[in-house]
């Protein structure tokens, strides 16, 4: 008994903090603490923003290709966006039908053309050379002192850009396995590159995409004939994801706009306030029935219910979970889930208690008895959930991933917590009263 005395104090304070983390930022200077202020990732129709959809044409590109041409534009786009300085953006690629398409949701942005215009576009792929050590001074020192130079200071751009690169492919060197980067230009960028090379013997030549260095091999000698190879201490996922982002640069998938929609921020705030009074009140249809029905066993589920959704919340908060209205849907259909969970474990202490067994025997035997059912009923739910997350679009993806989160949690509070606060409890006593309060016929 001590030991659970213990764990039903640790579980109380687990969930006074699930709480406190959850509502730290809406709680005054004061009352915050130490704790961080982490906020909610709200959705585009909760935040407002801009949401379009792209159509890739891949006609170009071979069947078993596709995947990673698609994946290469996600990356490029990302980037774009990432520069433009859209906070939480969600950038995806999915397959309707027979077409590819690409969704961008730009969250707070209100300027549709100025993101449309950003997103087509061609990625901007470049070499450059080191720049001489006095030029690199100069150019810091400038820069200690505030001076506005928009120059970089340690390399200089050079006539090879993207557009004369041919292609790039990942290979693996056959004496140390290592991974390295084939690159193909054209016949006018291999004229260039020999030229460049020649004259940056033993130098870094860098290569930047979108304004960002993703490479900067040395070179030992000139290159001719248009082809080079990129080593360097990286893993094989990280030479694969540079090859990709070398095609991206310089070949890009041609993408086709073929939907957009703004949403206001004032709209967005109104479903965020709709969202919440619905969940505010479903909470408390639940917890006003389970008082009603169950009185003082009631009385413990609705304690386990809040904290249910204290560690869901904070859950959301720290994977963390971008919540859409469909997103709290699922959230107020995981309570009902969990609620479930408790209905099914009350009724069967309760026919222990009509069989003539006291209330402390009663619950592990209804714990028993109930489990078959709510696993068999979870677990279906939970595949339903991943099948829905696997395939659904990016708001069906919200609806189950918030389901799926609660369902897990609401196993942890209907087994682990309702049952440890009813034993805690002790409850006793075959009185006419304590009947009313378990919920019993007064002629049992």
């Amino acid at each position: 008994m001590v030991k659970t005395r213990f764990l039903a104090i640790f579980i109380f304070l687990f969930g006074f903090f699930a709480a406190y983390f959850t509502a730290a930022p809406f709680l005054p200077e004061s009352m915050k603490g130490l704790s961080p202020e982490v906020p909610f990732h709200l959705g585009l129709d909760l935040q407002g923003g801009i949401h379009l959809i792209y159509r890739a044409d891949v006609s170009g590109i071979q069947e078993n290709e596709i995947s990673e041409a698609m994946s290469g534009l996600r990356d490029v786009i990302e980037r774009r966006v990432n520069f433009f300085g859209v906070g939480e953006p969600s950038i995806q690629v999915e397959k309707s039908g027979n077409e590819n398409r690409l969704i961008v949701e730009l969250p707070g942005i209100k300027d549709i053309g100025q993101a449309v215009a950003l997103i087509g576009e061609t990625p901007y792929l470049e070499f450059k050379t080191q720049r001489p050590q006095e030029e690199t001074d100069e150019i810091l020192k400038a820069q200690e002192n505030n001076e506005r130079l928009n120059e970089d200071p340690y390399f200089i751009s050079t006539a090879l850009t993207g557009r004369y690169l041919k292609r790039a492919n990942l290979d693996f060197d056959q004496t140390t396995y290592q991974p390295q980067i084939s690159i193909e230009f054209t016949k006018e960028g291999s004229d260039i590159f020999a030229k460049i090379t020649k004259d940056n013997i033993d130098k870094p030549l860098a290569i930047y995409l979108d304004g960002a260095p993703i490479s900067a091999p040395n070179v030992r000698e000139e290159i001719t004939g248009g082809r080079a190879q990129i080593t360097g201490q990286f893993t094989a996922q990280e030479a694969k994801e540079l090859v990709r982002n070398l095609n991206s640069g310089a070949l890009p998938i041609p993408i086709e706009l073929i939907s957009q929609q703004s949403v206001g921020a004032s709209l967005g705030e109104e479903v965020l306030r709709k969202s919440i009074f619905a969940g505010i009140v479903g909470v408390l249809a639940v917890a006003v029935f389970l008082l009603l029905w169950y009185r003082l066993v009631g009385i413990v589920a609705i304690f386990a219910l809040a904290i249910y959704s204290s560690v869901v919340l904070m859950l959301f908060k720290m994977i963390p979970v971008t919540i859409t209205a469909a997103g709290i849907a699922g959230f107020i259909l995981s309570i009902g889930v969990a609620v479930d969970a408790n209905i099914l474990i009350f009724e069967r202490i309760k026919e222990e208690l009509r069989n003539g067994k006291n209330f402390k025997s009663a619950i592990p035997e209804g714990f028993v008895r109930a489990w078959t059912s709510i696993r068999d009923s979870n677990i279906s739910t939970l595949i339903t959930a991943t099948i829905l997350y696997w395939f659904g679009t990016s708001i069906v993806k919200g609806f189950a991933l918030t389901l799926g989160v609660g369902i897990l949690v609401s196993l942890f509070t209907s087994f682990t917590a309702t049952r440890t606060f009813l034993i805690v409890a002790d409850i006793k006593g075959e009185s006419k009263i304590m009947k009313f309060l378990l919920g019993m016929p007064k002629t049992l």
